[in-house]
């Protein structure tokens, strides 16, 4: 009586695995994208650069320039600045938002309300020409003549301090937003363990809630940073004298309206460009653990398949080794 193995095994005398071939996916519909986004691209560049327009030995000439530098100077503290006291306030009004107290819950909503819901030009020329409001600053006791500090406003506000509260202010109102949200996807179970472990609020706060948070914190921040560097073009408006205040000035000058514009879009690019080192670093930092923190950028995608510059390694093998290493 014949008997035939079962279906999926091999006979007894043959035990060699059978030879498959791998078909590789054609993508080509990737490639042909590819080949257009390139075109395009080298397109566009060789447009400019044959353009007589733009004049480039204008570029070159401001590229440079001390008013230049002088602008990026300002340009740059202003957004570090305005960063500090955002996220700084922006931290307190969040835990105001939280609070079990009504009051302080109501004038952190007003606060977030006023700032983030009128434009930020227009809290810029507010502050840039509250002398027209108000003439001096006296601080002292209210309803009553004693006044321990008292200044013009001019003298105070000058056009700096005042894009700095405007910048600052404004930021302040969205950083809460984010660290709020930051704040409460971290797990109540872990502020019920700090706690019961004897742990007072502010400490847990610093030493539990916070760190766990920064890992929904950290990417938006770091989009509002690059973001708070591009508004600092906006204090032109009340000669603060950034980077796009000395540009406006010298085409004013000279007329060269394109060539300037050229030269304030190359800086911006150049250190929003800076900027994203650190915020890729800080990502991966608090995202350890999570798949966001194996992520790996394009760039070092495309080097690595290129020339192999970034290895990277399987993790399949990796456990593999893990295990094996493990076992002996």
């Amino acid at each position: 009586m014949d008997t035939k193995p079962p279906l999926g095994t091999l006979p007894d005398g043959d035990r060699s695995t059978p030879e498959l071939e791998v078909v590789p996916v054609r993508a080509y519909g990737r490639w042909i994208a590819t080949v257009l986004a390139l075109t395009a691209l080298v397109g566009l560049v060789g447009s400019l650069a044959r353009n007589d327009n733009v004049h480039w030995d204008v570029v070159g000439d401001y590229l440079f320039a001390p008013l230049i530098f002088d602008g990026l100077t300002t340009t740059l503290w202003l957004t570090a600045a305005a960063m500090a006291l955002g996220l700084g306030l922006g931290t307190l009004i969040a835990v105001m938002r939280l609070s079990a107290s009504p009051v302080l819950y109501a004038v952190a909503t007003g606060f977030v309300w006023v700032f983030r819901g009128t434009p930020l030009l227009v809290q810029i020329i507010f502050w840039g020409y509250a002398a027209a409001l108000y003439h001096s600053v006296q601080i002292g006791i209210p309803f009553t003549h004693v006044t321990f500090f008292q200044a013009e406003t001019n003298s105070l506000l000058t056009p700096a301090v005042a894009a700095l509260l405007a910048l600052g202010l404004n930021e302040a109102a969205y950083a809460s937003e984010i660290v709020r949200a930051g704040i409460q996807s971290v797990d109540p179970g872990q502020t019920e363990a700090a706690h019961s472990l004897g742990m007072r609020p502010a400490l847990t706060l610093r030493r539990i809630v916070l760190p766990q948070a920064m890992r929904v914190i950290i990417p938006p921040m770091g989009n509002e940073t690059i973001n708070m560097l591009k508004m600092t073009a906006l204090v032109s408006v009340i000669s603060a004298h950034d980077l796009m205040s000395n540009i406006q000035d010298v085409y004013a000058q000279n007329y060269q309206v394109i060539p300037m514009l050229v030269v304030a879009s190359i800086w911006y690019l150049a250190l929003v460009t800076v900027l994203g080192v650190p915020q890729a670093w800080l990502e991966r930092r608090y995202g350890r653990g999570t798949a966001r923190g194996g992520h790996v950028s394009p760039f070092r995608r495309l080097f690595a398949g290129a020339g192999g510059l970034f290895p990277q390694r399987n993790n399949k093998n990796d456990t593999s080794d893990t295990i094996e290493e493990g076992g002996r």
